[in-house]
């Protein structure tokens, strides 16, 4: 039996460049948040500053320290940990493949990184604000992915609504775990993992005890996700 026989976690969190509701930047508590998610696979928004050079907001010499993840190399310079505030970790042990930048069409700089690993391509994303455009980055998502066998979207989706604007991904199960957003009140489901056929959740939560209740303004989500 190898380790996916038994499921894979898989979390996504905005981390809000690590600035929590009390209005300090603490890499440390997000980095305690990570640790309590026992995740596998992490998907990381807003990882970075918004302005260039977008230096990251998590040190990598913490992450090594402090947690038992690697990051995956998505950063296209120096100082970032991720690309458009993507940012991958692995649980230390897990291979991982190619690394694809996919640019997302859209009023505001957005973008997804895909990730090959050997259970299955993950997606990580940050969708935009409005709708038509969430569409359309949603559909250059899938055709990215389209020759893969297994898929996992993982990401701040930024859609308010429980049944509109995801139709693109009819190919795919979309799990909204929970409210995630706004952590302080949460009760919107901005944050998603969507699955391919062949690819199941067998159980999923948003995480909202704990430092995660005010290290960002959103709570983060998991997914065990199994074969079909």
């Amino acid at each position: 039996m190898t380790r996916f026989d038994k499921g894979l976690r898989v979390a996504s969190y905005n981390i809000r460049k690590a600035k929590g509701l009390d209005r300090r930047r603490d890499p440390g508590r997000i980095l305690q948040v990570l640790n309590d998610l026992h995740a596998d696979v992490v998907a990381l928004q807003e990882a970075d500053r918004r302005l260039a050079p977008r230096p990251t907001a998590l040190c990598r010499a913490m992450i090594a320290a402090e947690t038992d993840f690697e990051v995956v190399p998505v950063a296209r310079n120096d100082v970032s940990l991720g690309w458009h505030g993507n940012a991958v970790l692995l649980r230390k042990g897990l291979a991982h493949g190619r690394v694809t930048h996919i640019d997302l069409p859209g009023l505001e700089p957005r973008g997804a990184v895909r990730v090959d690993l050997d259970q299955f391509s993950l997606v990580a994303t940050h969708l935009g604000l409005m709708r038509r455009y969430r569409t359309r980055q949603l559909r250059a998502i899938a055709r990215a992915v389209d020759e893969a066998e297994r898929v996992v979207v993982a990401g701040d989706f930024n859609e308010w609504s429980p049944h509109k604007g995801l139709e693109v991904l009819q190919d795919f199960d979309v799990h909204a775990p929970g409210h995630s957003f706004h952590a302080a009140r949460p009760i919107a489901a901005l944050d998603r993992i969507a699955v391919s056929r062949g690819l199941a959740v067998r159980a999923a939560g948003v995480v909202n005890e704990g430092p995660a209740r005010h290290a960002s303004d959103h709570l983060p989500i998991w997914a065990d996700i199994g074969v079909a």
